[in-house]
């Protein structure tokens, strides 16, 4: 099985969109552990959305589909939370 999945982030106010062949909870370990990269400054990562695939080319091309949108209101909507114009 392999997962699509959005994090976030409080301290940075920021989503993260990846995908994973692994357990979310061993992901989002690795993410909030300390490394280089971009979740790797802080350690309050959480999962807000996650979608199941059966391979690894549907999960990557449903990250590569969301990353295209670059709209913090389009993953918002897709997350389920609710916007104040």
């Amino acid at each position: 099985m392999w997962l699509f999945y959005i994090l976030y982030s409080k301290t940075k106010n920021t989503y993260y969109i990846g995908f994973t062949g692994d357990s979310i909870e061993e992901r989002l370990r690795r993410h909030n552990s300390q490394h280089k990269g971009f979740t790797g400054s802080v350690s309050d990562w959480a999962v807000k959305y996650k979608e199941s695939f059966g391979s690894k080319n549907e999960a990557q091309s449903r990250e590569q589909q969301v990353k295209k949108w670059k709209s913090r209101k389009k993953i918002e909507a897709l997350i389920g939370l609710e916007h104040s114009d």
